[in-house]
C-alpha cells in the first residue's frame, strides 16, 4: 500500500523538492526538481512549494506510478522528471 503523509520540503542545494511516500512501512523520499515544476506547472523562482501544494495531486501519481515500476534511485528515493508528470 503507497499513502502520502504531508510531509515535504525543498533543498535550495539541490533546487529540489522532496514529498515522502509511505510505502507498507517504510517511507520513500520523491523528489521534483526546479526544472520539471517550472516546465510542467510554470512555478516561479520563488513559489516552488506552493507549486508543489497545488499540483499534489499530480506530484503523488507519477510518484506511485514509479513506485508501483521499481523505479528507484541508487539510494532508493524517486527521481520524478517532467515526462512522468501527466
Amino acid at each position: 500500500m503507497i499513502s502520502f503523509p504531508r510531509l515535504e520540503s525543498w533543498n535550495n542545494l539541490t533546487k529540489m523538492a522532496t514529498v515522502v511516500a509511505q510505502v507498507d512501512k517504510r517511507r520513500v523520499l520523491c523528489r521534483i526538481s526546479y526544472e520539471s515544476l517550472r516546465a510542467k506547472f510554470g512555478a516561479s523562482d520563488d513559489k516552488f512549494m506552493q507549486s508543489v501544494a497545488q499540483h499534489r495531486a499530480d506530484i503523488q501519481e507519477a510518484a506511485r506510478r514509479l513506485i508501483e515500476r521499481d523505479d528507484y534511485e541508487a539510494d532508493g528515493s524517486v527521481l520524478i522528471q517532467t515526462s512522468d508528470l501527466q
